[in-house]
């Protein structure tokens, strides 16, 4: 099938970017030197769906490497490098994406995707999956599995899983120690922090940030709102969470009573309409919005536009939003993921601890056919050895425990 793509000419510049990553990722270096000599995936097709930028694509080279027939479609219409799909095309890797596609388009790049009848796919989010089970069912009995990269798309897959409308083996990659530790916290806090303050270029410190929800990239985006000057709030839904964010210093209350608070907001709870119009009426003048979950729905962009007496976009990425009462509010990459809206994601040294998880989830998938139709999580020899190999590249050591000390933490004796 053909690629459909904005320009192969700008393939050098995709090169250059995918090179550089390349230099920053000794897991996937590691991984795609052993995939050239194993060839795990040789006679496969894979498909993958994610935020096609220079990381993903060298995880799609490693791929390629270990003998697969790689094609990529978008998981967001922002997030695409036209360069780096460029580059990519140019690599052999058949591609379906371009920046800034409609709606119409991306759906129809997805399914272009799917028609290439894959063997095994990478999914963000979980539009792939949710298209091959509700459109081509058909093409299920042939696929071997696949793997789940993000919150989201964890959650509708145990929704599919508990229906039982999941029809083939999932690897929660999500749920993977070696992934949320690092990328859900560390790579959201910081790149979502770099793609705002890039877009606006405006302080933070001294001002008031609210972050709603304090799972794992929320308490990524907390504490570098801290580490950065701010005055955090932190709204939520779960008691717990909440104590643990009083327990982090950080003040706890609910949306409605942070809103006239706050100078800066980040939602990151993967829910919808978390950001209403009760709390857009009594936001501050030039307050800034931005979303750093999956999808663009937990600002309430219907609701802004029907608040909203005039509607500009004043800069790359900045929607300005002027209510009646001459107040406005700015909102950020339209309201999606800003942190590949609006900057270029997490950094590579996290996500090649993600994506190394990636591409060892695929292999365990290849490597053990008639899995049963749920969601597995990554085993755990597959985790520990992304662990060790990020160490090795560290040139770090750590202890082992001895026999002794296995032998006492195995024994309910004295």
């Amino acid at each position: 099938m053909e690629s459909q793509i904005k320009d192969l000419a700008l393939a050098p510049q995709g090169h250059d970017k995918i090179n550089w990553v390349k230099n920053h990722m000794p897991i996937l270096n590691q991984l795609e030197a052993e995939f050239r000599r194993t060839q795990p995936f040789a006679g496969k097709k894979v498909a993958i769906c994610l935020h096609l930028e220079a990381k993903t694509a060298y995880l799609a080279l490693v791929i390629q490497a270990g003998g697969a027939q790689v094609s990529v479609a978008a998981s967001n219409p922002l997030s695409t490098q036209d360069d780096v799909v460029a580059a990519l095309v140019d690599s052999g890797v058949t591609a379906f994406a371009w920046h800034g596609a409609t709606d119409e388009e991306y759906f129809s790049h997805i399914d272009a995707l799917i028609h290439t009848e894959p063997d095994l796919f990478i999914d963000d989010g979980g539009d792939l999956t949710s298209l091959f089970h509700s459109k081509y069912p058909e093409m299920l009995p042939h696929i071997l599995g696949g793997a789940e990269e993000t919150t989201t798309g964890i959650i509708r897959l145990r929704s599919m899983d508990h229906d039982g409308a999941l029809k083939i083996p999932m690897v929660a990659v999500n749920d993977a120690l070696t992934k949320y530790f690092f990328d859900n916290r560390y790579g959201t806090g910081q790149s979502a922090w770099d793609a705002i303050m890039r877009t606006t270029n405006l302080v933070v410190a001294g001002k008031t940030v609210v972050v709603a929800g304090y799972g794992w990239c929320g308490k990524g985006a907390a504490m570098r709102a801290k580490g950065l000057g701010a005055k955090v709030i932190v709204t939520e839904v779960d008691p717990i969470k909440a104590i643990e964010a009083i327990m982090d210093g950080f003040q706890v209350m609910k949306m409605v009573d942070a809103a006239p608070l706050g100078d800066y907001f980040i939602t990151v709870t993967g829910d919808k309409k978390v950001i209403t119009e009760e709390h857009f009426k009594v936001m501050k003048n030039k307050a800034i919005l931005a979303n750093a979950g999956h999808f663009d729905v937990e600002i309430d962009k219907n609701a802004l536009n029907r608040l909203s007496v005039s509607h500009t976009q004043v800069k790359p990425n900045i929607e300005e939003f002027r209510f009646a009462d001459d107040r406005k509010v700015y909102l950020l990459g339209e309201g999606r993921l800003v942190n590949l809206a609006a900057g270029d994601g997490h950094p590579a040294e996290i996500m090649d601890l993600t994506f190394a998880l990636q591409a060892l989830s695929l292999e365990y998938v290849v490597n053990h056919p008639g899995l049963a139709h749920t969601v597995h999580s990554v085993p755990k020899e597959i985790d520990q050895r992304v662990a060790q190999i990020k160490l090795q590249a560290l040139n770090i050591s750590i202890d082992s425990l001895t026999a002794e000390q296995q032998e006492y933490l195995n024994s309910w004796q004295l």
